[in-house]
């Protein structure tokens, strides 16, 4: 016996570019979205289902297109943050909670997710997801296929609102429940509140200070 372990047979689990990290960190991800959009969707959902006259079978079936055509939009955003993900693994800029390995890369997420905030097309996008009524009144068709489209539509529009945001999740740290709980019903607030509350004006200043505070501290 030389005392030396015996490592025949043993290997490093799957590596973050793997297709099994992939496809289990999509997964992770997809969760997440579904786990934190849906709630701020339930009132364009209900909506839509209130407003079709078809059959009960007509209904619950446009229904379920609209719901899965907007979780296909953000099952896409899943897919690019798990590359993402696996590439910060990769280059060691993620730690073990899977959060920004610097105070540098934490306050860049921030500040760049504040500016969003005050962009035109963040506007635009929030104003349509703020409005159910007049979102489904203005692009509803009946159907399939107007299900379709008016599931993908509000899923663009609600990404363009929500996609800085959801990447603060590299701040927190991804497997963070507490974090993912804050960001969820941050997302909720926003859609929810008046517009004369100029919630996302107020937010990007707090997302500003963040950037700032963890830049000096």
């Amino acid at each position: 016996m030389s005392g030396e372990p015996d490592m025949e047979g043993m290997s490093p689990g799957p590596g973050p570019l793997s297709s099994g990290y992939l496809l289990s960190t999509f997964a992770m991800w997809a969760l997440m979205m579904v786990a934190m959009m849906l709630p701020s969707a339930a009132p364009m959902i209900l909506l839509h289902a209130r407003i079709d006259r078809g059959s009960d079978a007509q209904r619950s079936r446009d229904s379920l297109l609209f719901v899965l055509c907007y979780l296909v939009v953000w099952s896409a955003f899943s897919a690019l943050a798990a590359l993402a993900q696996a590439a910060l693994v990769a280059a060691g800029f993620l730690s073990s909670r899977l959060a920004a390995g610097s105070h540098v890369m934490s306050a860049a997420l921030l500040f760049a997710a504040s500016a969003w905030q005050l962009t035109a097309a963040k506007t635009a996008c929030l104003d349509q997801c703020r409005s159910p009524l007049q979102f489904v009144m203005r692009y509803w068709k009946p159907g399939v296929v107007g299900a379709v489209r008016l599931g993908l539509r509000h899923g663009l529009y609600c990404l363009g609102c929500c996609w800085s945001l959801m990447l603060l999740l590299f701040v927190g740290g991804v497997m963070n429940l507490a974090w993912i709980a804050a960001l969820a019903t941050i997302v909720f607030i926003e859609k929810i509140a008046p517009p004369e509350w100029r919630v996302d004006r107020w937010l990007a200043a707090v997302l500003a200070g963040g950037g700032a505070y963890l830049l000096v501290n």
